[in-house]
């Protein structure tokens, strides 16, 4: 590939077997028009990203404010991440037909428009339709970031953009729920929405000028994989709606679950049936038959679940165990968001002098130790403590992602980039689902057990708890209450003394686990075959 060529037109042509002639270089690889087309779609991803965790910190307001129960309530978090499981396998499709400017640009304005109709939900219906919509256009916006650093930067510059790439992955959901407890406080719940329309523009208008016109392929858009398109969204929007609400409705007790489960495991295998007969697929899977790609998808899956379960797992436990505010969650989580950024500028110079292997594990390696760090809590174990293993985590992410990228794709061709990217980001938010349903499910089942196991062990030390309803007894009698309503108050703090107890032992046991699977992730990236120079500037290029 010339490098001189138009990158979107290069990948393009290079997909339909044509040599891509020169253009001038104001659209050459790592150009300034290059740059702020990256700019642009990071700034773009980052958004995508952010919103799926601004809502969380907010959700009682947004449900008291449209009569939503709490269960149904949980629907404006699902929908978003539903749609945009969808649209992430259509990325590369789309984009390619419509070129990537153009795709961009609509579903940008698309994403702002469904933004600002959000704001204005008058009912819970409205608000669930508005997200979907919203996860929808915002789901296009991630894959096609990770995209734009393939094939607008040089080969020299790739960890550079890969470590960019890692501040909106890792960092957007990390300030989320910071950042929309703080929005709501200050003016309303309806600028978690409004928050998105000055930096949509921004982004628009950058990608408008770092990115070329091109016209319409509509050969790559008639030639459209219809069973391929309606399988995956089936599959995938069944399985997210699963692994969201399983937990809410006891799992395969519930009938609806166990029909949306056949739904998607059905589906789901017919579209990689399709994909791999296909000549011309929606999404390149055979890129699964390679063994350095398939090692850094399931790396990438066991990030998105140890980073989006741990978003889940610690605001759950300061607001079940220490009673902790939105605004003061926010302020424990955002302590893995902010130390990560004095740390990236250093990955892609360490990658120069250390293997991107070593590094990888390095960081998976931290992750673990951070969980690791949190499974030995007690009562008194809450926000500050919980700083350390915080920093721990931000500092292990950078040496995760970008080493990552780089070798998942340092042996792939210019035109498996779409597909590259949209398996390696349907993995990450997969691996997300998988964790937070993981999470939610063993804390409940083992806080169930302990607290059985702290009941049946009470007889053996009844002096101990006898002593303890008296003291608690006396107190409150000593505070106004009446003898038998301080009795039935003294066990009533005895019953909330052994549930939190049971809670803490199971998320210590969360966290332990959790930390354990990470040392898969260590094990599979150390397995990815050595990186060398030569091999992968040759695989780019060819």
């Amino acid at each position: 590939m010339s490098a001189t060529g138009s990158i979107t037109a290069s990948a393009g042509m290079e997909a339909q077997g044509i040599s891509a002639p020169n253009k001038p270089s104001d659209y050459e690889r790592g150009s300034r028009r290059s740059w702020i087309a990256v700019f642009g779609g990071l700034i773009g991803a980052f958004m995508a990203i952010l919103d799926i965790q601004i809502t969380n910190a907010s959700m009682k307001e947004i449900q008291g404010s449209l009569g939503a129960t709490l269960e149904e309530g949980s629907w404006i978090s699902t929908a978003y991440l539903v749609a945009e499981m969808i649209a992430i396998p259509l990325s590369g499709w789309l984009s390619t037909g419509l070129s990537v400017r153009r795709y961009l640009l609509w579903t940008t304005a698309a994403f702002i428009f469904a933004s600002v109709l959000c704001s204005m939900a008058w009912n819970l219906e409205a608000m669930i339709a508005f997200r979907a919509l919203q996860g929808f256009f915002g789901g296009a916006l991630i894959p096609l970031a990770f995209r734009l650093i393939l094939e607008f930067l040089p080969d020299n510059k790739r960890a550079v953009g890969m470590a960019l790439f890692g501040v909106t992955a890792t960092f957007a959901p990390s300030i989320g729920p910071t950042l929309g407890g703080w929005l709501t406080e200050q003016f309303s719940w309806h600028y978690l929405f409004y928050i998105n329309v000055p930096p949509g523009l921004l982004v628009m208008a950058m990608l408008a000028y770092g990115l070329e016109k091109q016209s319409v392929v509509w050969d790559k858009l008639k030639n459209v994989d219809l069973a391929g398109i309606v399988t995956m969204a089936l599959g995938m929007g069944c399985l997210e709606v699963v692994l969201e609400e399983g937990n809410r409705k006891d799992w395969f007790g519930s009938e609806l679950i166990r029909n949306l489960a056949i739904i998607a495991v059905v589906n789901l295998v017919l579209f990689v049936w399709i994909q791999l007969r296909r000549k011309e697929p929606l999404v390149n899977l055979r890129l699964l038959g390679k063994r350095d790609f398939v090692l850094s998808t399931v790396a990438y899956f066991l990030l998105g679940m140890a980073l989006f379960g741990a978003i889940y797992l610690i605001p759950l436990y300061l607001s079940q165990v220490h009673d902790y505010t939105p605004l003061e969650i926010g302020g424990v989580i955002m302590w893995m968001g902010f130390p990560q950024l004095l740390v990236l500028p250093l990955v892609p110079k360490l990658m120069e002098r250390f293997d991107s292997r070593y590094l990888a594990a390095f960081g998976f390696l931290m992750f673990a130790i951070s969980y690791y760090m949190n499974s030995q809590m007690t009562a008194d174990y809450a926000g500050p403590q919980m700083i350390a293993s915080q920093v721990v985590r931000a500092l292990g992410q950078p040496f995760i992602l970008v080493p990552i990228g780089m070798l998942a794709t340092m042996h792939l061709k210019p035109h498996e980039n779409a597909s590259a990217s949209t398996v390696l980001n349907v993995m990450r938010n997969l691996g997300g689902a998988f964790g937070i349903a993981l999470v939610a499910t063993l804390s409940d089942t083992l806080a169930r057990g302990h607290l059985a196991h702290i009941k049946e062990s009470l007889p053996a030390v009844s002096t101990q708890a006898q002593d303890y309803l008296a003291q608690s007894a006396s107190m409150l009698q000593a505070g106004g209450s009446d003898p038998y309503t301080a009795a039935a108050q003294a066990k009533a703090l005895l019953g909330k003394t052994m549930s939190q107890q049971a809670y803490i032992q199971a998320y210590n046991d969360v966290f332990y686990i959790m930390g354990a699977l990470l040392l898969i992730a260590v094990f599979a990236v150390l397995l990815i075959r050595k990186p060398t120079g030569p091999v992968a500037h040759d695989a780019m290029v060819e």
